[in-house]
């Protein structure tokens, strides 16, 4: 199977084209060779049978075959807003999220967690988490990158009102809340009876979420959801949560 590697440009059939640079050095240090075949894809959906035509000190050229217009995403778009684990656990948890299909991830600054960033420091790990789920897509065969959008304050998600940005909280769609709580009800029933359409699940940090920050989730229509009655890490709870979608969405 030929190697994959995402491109950061539109891609059209027949036309040769500069690899960009994490392009041509990956393949590079693939150590390919003129005339081999290769996959790019430009996380818009497909992906594009390519074959490299000349390898430069510092750039590959590339010419464009066919389209494939494969989709190996989820059904169900997941929106996974996250109390930011500490030390390398979010590297990983980003990776493992997107094999799993995560639409779009929201790492979060709650009141509990030990990891918080802001500023440029914050601009620079969201850069990070984001080549690390284009990695993860050449990986497992994702042609849709998922989207790391930069930490903000917990509140501020809840509100619709990042950092700026465009409202990331589901207007419609299922709500979920991680609990441990008495009220809680299995994700799997849940599930059952969402009738379709976009799930935001919001997982807490190490601690988990203060009752301040459960009942603000639950202000926002997110309901409280159990994985079981074991304890999860912060970094284990969200993936799991993830592979039950996963699960049910495949076919018998």
């Amino acid at each position: 199977m030929p190697p994959r590697i995402h491109v950061d440009v539109p891609l059209v059939a027949g036309t040769e084209l500069t690899l960009p640079g994490a392009a041509s050095r990956h393949v590079q240090v693939l150590r390919l060779q003129p005339g081999d075949a290769i996959t790019l894809f430009d996380g818009q959906g497909g992906q594009w049978q390519a074959e490299v035509l000349a390898m430069g000190r510092k750039d590959v050229t590339a010419r464009l075959l066919a389209h494939q217009p494969l989709e190996r995403e989820l059904h169900t778009p997941v929106t996974l807003a996250l109390g930011m684990p500490a030390n390398e656990r979010m590297d990983a948890l980003v990776e493992k999220a997107t094999e799993l299909g995560v639409a779009t991830i929201v790492p979060l600054v709650c009141e509990r967690s030990v990891l918080r960033l802001a500023g440029e420091r914050a601009e620079r790990r969201s850069a990070h988490w984001q080549a690390i789920a284009v990695a993860a897509c050449e990986q497992s065969g994702r042609n849709r990158v998922p989207q790391v959008l930069p930490p903000q304050p917990l509140r501020a998600w809840l509100a619709g009102q990042p950092l700026s940005l465009p409202a990331s909280l589901p207007a419609e769609g299922l709500r979920l809340v991680l609990s441990l709580a008495d009220d809680t009800q299995p994700l799997r029933q849940r599930l059952a009876a969402h009738g379709g359409g976009p799930v935001s699940l919001l997982s807490g940090p190490e601690g988990g979420l203060s009752p301040a920050e459960l009942a603000a989730a639950a202000a926002a229509g997110h309901l409280p959801t159990t994985l079981g009655a074991r304890v999860l890490r912060a970094d284990t709870a969200p993936l799991a949560a993830l592979a039950v979608i996963a699960a049910l969405e495949s076919p018998p």
